[in-house]
């Protein structure tokens, strides 16, 4: 129904899509693309509460701050964990989006949010709220799998199977689509954040050695695998030596580093070959015909493409810009809100709104 005090707020604001991630949180502005891309960190001071940097900024301090300044990530394994916190990371991206683009009104914007497809409704309420707090004035949720696939350009609303492997910081979700529903998915709280602890365990147990979040995560990114390279290679990590106490010097081969990460990515395998067990035998057919679409950090694992291929024997490929295909799919339902309103996810408490 057409309400004209939002049509009037809508003059004044920006429509938005966001990917609230684990690790990191894009916003998308409706018709002017990917404005934001920051970490998910928030450093607080313990004492008073108060936020002392929001995004890149706080994630420099990770790690390296004094007692009384703390740097966190609101959000745990897809879902938020802090809510107050996660309601004013929210509000300072909106803010900063109308801010930078010269809005002087206060910023009402309708927005597009997603979400874990295995949150309970619980969950999905604590993001919808935390999002009209922070200053939406009206909230949408779709859960990611669908959002990645509408942004990698999947045809979702065919009558045909597409199949979506969104491979993020907290979660990893799986889901065949079809008819703008998902027919059948899996969502496991292990991807590239467990991935890292794998790494951080393998090192202390293998070599006594402690490393931080941010130099496994960095050691993933630059040598991890996920299927045998052509080359194997080596390099050296710096940690605490856990003898000693004394900084120490630590060489691992790509080999090493497959091996830490290989429980983390087992799991990611079974949850596809459990989800492909589920499905339709009319849709695996066109999924063997259309291929597997890999997204998110992880799909950037080298060789991940190939492991899955291996496992599953479908053809697998990762998307176009893989990192932002969930933005870019709120971003594609905010411009076509009227068409593609049956992909959100639904409250059960509340009717979603329609588009104005």
């Amino acid at each position: 129904m057409f309400n004209p005090i939002n049509a009037l707020l809508g003059l004044f604001s920006y429509d938005i899509g966001i990917d609230l991630g684990t690790a990191n949180t894009l916003v998308m502005v409706k018709g002017q693309g990917i404005v934001i891309d920051e970490p998910s960190v928030v450093a607080i001071d313990r004492e008073t509460r108060k936020i002392q940097a929001i995004g890149a900024e706080a994630k420099q301090m990770v790690g390296r701050t004094p007692a009384r300044i703390v740097a966190i990530r609101p959000l745990r394994d897809g879902v938020i964990s802090d809510f107050d916190t996660t309601e004013q990371m929210l509000e300072y991206f909106i803010n900063k989006v109308h801010r930078e683009h010269n809005r002087f009104t206060i910023p009402r914007p309708r927005v597009v949010v997603g979400i874990p497809s295995g949150v309970t409704e619980v969950e999905r309420r604590a993001v919808h709220d935390a999002s009209l707090n922070a200053g939406a004035r009206q909230c949408f949720l779709i859960e990611e799998p669908m959002a990645a696939a509408i942004g990698a350009g999947l045809q979702v609303m065919e009558p045909s199977g597409s199949m979506i492997v969104d491979i993020g910081g907290g979660t990893t979700e799986v889901a065949v689509i079809s008819l703008g529903g998902i027919v059948a998915s899996a969502s496991i709280r292990i991807a590239g954040d467990e991935m890292d602890q794998n790494l951080i365990n393998a090192v202390r147990a293998n070599h006594n050695l402690l490393i931080g979040e941010r130099t496994a995560e960095q050691v993933k990114m630059e040598a991890g695998s996920a299927y045998p390279l052509k080359e194997e290679r080596e390099v050296q990590i710096r940690g605490r030596d856990l003898v000693t106490g004394l900084p120490r010097v630590v060489t691992l081969s790509t080999i090493e580093i497959r091996d830490a990460l290989s429980s983390s990515i087992n799991a990611i395998v079974e949850a596809v070959r459990d989800t492909i067990e589920r499905t339709p035998p009319e849709l695996v057919s066109d999924l063997m015909e259309h291929g597997i679409a890999l997204v998110g950090g992880g799909a950037m694992l080298e060789g991940m493409d190939r492991r899955l291929a291996q496992d599953t024997r479908f053809r697998v490929y990762v998307a176009d810009d893989p990192l932002t295909c969930v933005v870019r799919g709120a971003g594609e339902v905010l411009e076509h809100l009227d068409s593609l309103h049956t992909v959100l996810a639904q409250l059960s408490y509340r009717k979603m709104p329609t588009a104005i």
